[in-house]
C-alpha cells in the first residue's frame, strides 16, 4: 500500500482508504492475488507426471495415530478446496 499510495501522491494523512486506491489503479486485493497464485500452483503440481515429488506429497495420509489437542491445523489442500469452491471450480 505504501508504493501505491506514493504512486498516487496520497499521504496517510489525507485519510484516503485502500480500496479507494487500489481501486483508482485498478489493483486488485492481495488475497485474491494469493489465491490466484496458489491456484496456478496447484494445477502446475496436478499436470506434472504421478512419479513427481508434489504429486506424492499430496497424496500421502496423514500419521497414524490420534492428532493434537483442539482445532486441526488447516492445510495447504483445505486452502485450495475453498480456494475452487469460492471460484466455482470443481476439478477435486
Amino acid at each position: 500500500m505504501n508504493m501505491l499510495r506514493w504512486m498516487c501522491g496520497v499521504t496517510r494523512k489525507d485519510r484516503v482508504r485502500n480500496s479507494r486506491i487500489r481501486g483508482s489503479l485498478h489493483v486488485r486485493d492481495i488475497a485474491d492475488k494469493l489465491q490466484e497464485c496458489r491456484l496456478r500452483w496447484y494445477g502446475h503440481v496436478l499436470r506434472r507426471p504421478a512419479n513427481y515429488v508434489g504429486n506424492k506429497c499430496l497424496a500421502m495420509p496423514p500419521p497414524p495415530g490420534p492428532g493434537r489437542r483442539g482445532r486441526p491445523k488447516k492445510c495447504w489442500l483445505d486452502v485450495v478446496k475453498d480456494d475452487m469452491r469460492a471460484n466455482g471450480l470443481n476439478a477435486l
